[in-house]
């Protein structure tokens, strides 16, 4: 399958380097320091408003259906960032065939950060990003949207019931998945010797047991996705999908522990890194995700990314994909796009747009 070449990137001089330069030590300043009390507060707000809008439930023919008949396409979304660098990152949004799992649509684009990574309130530094693919998606190829979106993050497992998975359904109008790695603890919910004890007794992928808090509601299920991974997933609900179906086709998009939407997004977000700064050795996308720097830790709700470096390591889960690129200097394009899609086992490659770029000497809880 071919891709799509990143477009060409002059390089600035004079004033024009220097401020692009001061511009980007403002941002990277602002990315890495805790919002003030009134943002966090007005994103409270904003996460309480978008909640009443949360579906529970199955909407669609397809999700009642044992074999999920009518289920064509599923999409994976995914945001890599680059080490060293505290804004720039690349989103990417994949579409995959149902049953076969097969890519037939990929877009990556280099973006800019704006806020910093603050547990509880991941959605209002990576969402937006992850709108604007699905946007560009229905503009595009209005055919191959996604009948349903796995988030690399939680759902309705969360602080206050409304994760970056329900963040993004609601804003799409798509139904969402919420599925992470490592277990958050809200409501109860601890990493306990007895909840060890259940994933102990997932024997086979498939398996799974309820997340019930300590106010009685099942906020998600932990599953063994996959006959060869022994440490669970954390599933719950994003949005218009009921926590039954949800788990069901997690289960069934797993090729490896990961389901292959995520981490097919994963490996195009990351491959797209690489050949946009230069660097040599794109990951096999056959083979599974490698290792990753550690994620900021999951703190107390709000807890800012410096603050949480040192809580509980039982709230972490891994950080995005990392890369350093080779030699003290590297090259960034902050708005390039990598789109392609894959009909009749063709590639037609996208259009990629072009914009200036600068010289320059990225999450715990997943919600």
């Amino acid at each position: 399958m071919a891709t799509a070449t990143p477009g060409a990137c002059a390089r600035r001089s004079g004033s024009d380097a220097t401020g692009s330069d001061a511009q980007g030590r403002a941002m990277a300043a602002k990315v890495a320091t805790r919002p003030p009390a009134e943002t966090l507060s007005l994103w409270k707000r904003e996460q309480a408003r978008l909640k009443a809008f949360v579906v529970d439930r199955d909407t669609e023919a397809w999700q009642q259906d044992p074999a999920f008949s009518g289920l064509q396409r599923v999409g994976g979304v995914d945001v890599s960032f680059v080490k060293g660098d505290s804004v720039g990152a690349c989103a990417s949004l994949v579409v995959l065939s149902y049953p076969e799992l097969e890519v037939v649509y990929e877009d990556c684009r280099m973006v800019s950060l704006t806020a910093p990574y603050v547990s509880g309130f991941l959605a209002f530094r990576e969402v937006s990003f992850m709108v604007d693919a699905v946007r560009r998606l229905r503009e595009k190829e209005p055919h191959l949207v996604p009948q349903v979106l796995f988030v690399d993050g939680n759902g309705v497992l969360h602080h206050r019931g409304f994760g970056v998975a329900c963040h993004l359904g609601v804003l799409t109008d798509l139904p969402c998945i919420g599925v992470a790695k490592k277990l958050l603890q809200v409501d109860g919910l601890e990493n306990s010797t007895l909840h060890k004890e259940k994933i102990r007794l997932l024997r086979a992928g498939g398996d799974s047991f309820p997340l019930m808090g300590g106010s009685g509601t099942v906020l998600g299920m932990a599953l063994r996705s996959h006959d060869h991974s022994t440490k669970p997933l954390y599933v719950s609900v994003g949005h218009k999908m009921s926590l039954e179906a949800a788990v069901r086709l997690t289960h069934g998009c797993c090729r490896f522990r990961i389901p292959e939407p995520v981490r097919q997004a994963d490996i195009r977000s990351r491959g797209y890194i690489h050949r946009t700064l230069g660097i040599g050795g794109t990951p096999a996308p056959g083979r599974e995700r490698s290792r990753k720097a550690p994620r900021p830790r999951a703190g107390p709700e709000g807890v800012s990314e410096e603050l949480a470096e040192n809580q509980n390591s039982e709230e972490q889960s891994p950080e995005p994909r990392m890369f350093k690129p080779e030699g003290a200097s590297m090259r960034k394009e902050t708005d390039t796009a990598s789109a392609r899609r894959v009909l009749g086992g063709a590639a037609v490659q996208g259009q990629p747009r072009e914009h200036g770029c600068r010289e320059r000497e990225p999450r715990a809880d997943l919600h």
